[in-house]
């Protein structure tokens, strides 16, 4: 396995790269409502991108036909914005998006709901979200991938929530998808030794039933495998010789 290690150069064009995504997402959550298609969420999304300079990561990666991911409900991730595919109210709306500045890829995921805010599915959503800050406090030189992996999946498992183990985070660089894969949950091995200059994209994937998933025909969309709910959160982090750096996140932090 070789982790990139990212000098100072390509740390700061890492983060030019990040925070043109976090500035999509946040113009784009205000279009996040019942009545919009996320064929339209898609093409305001990648009007933004294209804006600032920017090419989208995800249009025709390996075969992608779209800009950003759109994942509604059971939809875990990979949705694929269609016209016909009409925001409800309550919807659960999952954006996993990336772009690429000057050679260097940015990810990020947000899980919104559209209109009114169902209990259950809110506390998934904040669940979800805070996995990512739980871990995120083991994202430390010299601490280990699997102390990031245990401590998703304590806090996802003290709420009885599914994590879904066939997907995970990753390294992010010059590529969208680098070296280690970071799983949510608890592994056997400890995994690499964490050190500065590493850039992940972490983003815990939790279902409100189970664990399990499925793909559809399409070969993309994952969907749970119970048609229960499904949230996503996902930022592009740094890990320095102190705190970790969310790249992609500039605001609203606990």
């Amino acid at each position: 396995m070789a982790v990139s290690i990212k000098n100072e150069h390509e740390i700061e064009l890492m983060r030019i790269s990040c925070r043109n995504l976090e500035k999509v997402h946040d113009s784009l959550a205000a279009y996040v409502k019942p009545g919009i298609s996320t064929k339209e969420l898609d093409t305001i999304g990648e009007d933004m991108i294209r804006s600032m300079g920017c090419v989208p990561s995800f249009l025709n990666y390996e075969g992608f036909p779209a800009s950003f991911c759109i994942s509604i409900n059971d939809e875990v991730v990979h949705g694929i914005p269609s016209a016909d595919r009409i925001i409800q109210d309550g919807d659960l709306v999952k954006i996993d998006a990336g772009l690429i500045y000057k050679g260097y890829h940015s990810d990020a995921a947000r899980t919104y709901i559209a209109g009114k805010a169902d209990p259950q599915a809110r506390q998934l959503v904040e669940v979800t979200r805070q996995c990512f800050f739980e871990g995120i406090r083991f994202a430390r030189a010299g601490n280990h991938l699997n102390d990031i992996c245990s401590a998703i999946d304590a806090y996802a498992s003290r709420y009885h929530f599914g994590i879904v183990r066939d997907l995970c985070g990753h390294g992010i660089g010059t590529r969208l998808h680098e070296d280690p894969q970071i799983p949510n949950f608890k592994m056997k091995k400890r995994g690499i030794r964490l050190l500065p200059g590493m850039t992940l994209a972490i983003e815990p994937m939790i279902n409100l039933g189970t664990g399990d998933v499925a793909w559809l025909e399409d070969q993309w969309t994952v969907v749970t495998l119970d048609g229960d709910l499904s949230a996503h959160y996902e930022n592009t982090i740094l890990i320095t010789d102190a705190e970790p750096e969310i790249l992609t996140l500039s605001h609203d932090v606990p």
